[in-house]
């Protein structure tokens, strides 16, 4: 059954006339629910301002919450599920702030009496299941965009660009290497050779149980974005079972230098260094 402009009055009037007495329970019910979760102090405030936001909206003679009128009530929901999804409170926690009130109003109505009373408590939970709806897909979005917040800042942590030694910087990678982690890892990567000037860089593949070709084309674009910097790179981690790997699929990382740990790549990359230096020595006598 539908609420009417009518019963949106009369719901207005119901919550304004039983106030105090509405909010107290309502609040009782909700606290019952949440098992000291969240403090009495904050559920009676949350159910006072959507109590009085309630009566607004009755005093309009709205009937869905859907109406251009509905705004501040929408928002108020919005705001209730925001907050509990981000102190991590479940979606039934969250509901039950709205659902409770039908308990509240059942009571109320049975004191209050009157011919209506039935049909308007059924248009009430009418409108009471849209607020409850309205919620819960409110916190489902909120949650989906906390989950990709922190797998993003996940994927940041699983790809750290460390110094190893003055122009010398390295990738250690761990776990499977996917198309979005591999730009995470190029772009940081690029980022680094731009603010430290390295002219090296060390992709360490040491921690990634297995190279196939989606990995290996992922390596060989970072290393020659890296390359478009300026900066050499050598590839280390290349234990027997991906070098055999690497042989069957034919993969082919061309003049990139590979080594078999970090350690013999950092070698590597200080003998690179030191002969260069000697002959810019022997360049200046």
């Amino acid at each position: 059954m539908a609420l009417t402009a009518e019963q949106s009055g009369r719901l207005a009037g119901l919550l304004r006339e039983h106030g105090e007495r509405i909010t107290l329970r309502w609040t009782e019910i909700v606290a019952a629910q949440m098992r000291g979760r969240l403090s009495h102090a904050e559920l009676l405030r949350q159910v006072q301002d959507l109590h009085r936001i309630m009566i607004a909206f009755g005093d309009q003679g709205l009937v869905d919450l859907a109406d251009e009128g509905g705004g501040e009530l929408r928002a108020e929901l919005a705001e209730l599920s925001r907050g509990r999804a981000r102190q991590g409170l479940s979606a039934t926690e969250t509901a039950i702030s709205v659902f409770a009130l039908k308990d509240v109003l059942l009571e109320t109505l049975e004191v209050a009496g009157g011919t209506e009373a039935l049909r308007d408590y059924v248009a009430y939970s009418a409108l009471i299941d849209q607020m409850g709806l309205f919620t819960f897909e409110s916190y489902v979005r909120t949650r989906e965009s906390l989950i990709a917040d922190q797998a993003e800042q996940l994927l940041e942590l699983s790809t750290p660009v460390v110094k190893l030694w003055e122009g010398v910087v390295a990738v250690p990678l761990v776990g499977t290497l996917d198309s979005a982690r591999a730009q995470v890892v190029m772009e940081r990567l690029l980022q680094t050779l731009v603010d430290t000037g390295s002219p090296y860089a060390i992709i360490d593949i040491t921690g990634v149980p297995a190279v196939d070709t989606q990995v290996a084309q992922h390596i060989l674009k970072t290393v020659v974005a890296a390359r478009l910097m300026g900066a050499d790179c050598i590839i280390s981690g290349i234990r027997p079972q991906i070098a055999q790997t690497i042989v069957a699929l034919g993969i082919e990382f061309g003049d990139i230098a590979t080594k078999a740990s970090l350690a013999d790549a950092l070698r590597h990359v200080l003998r690179s260094t030191g002969v260069e230096m000697g002959r810019r020595a022997r360049r200046g006598q």
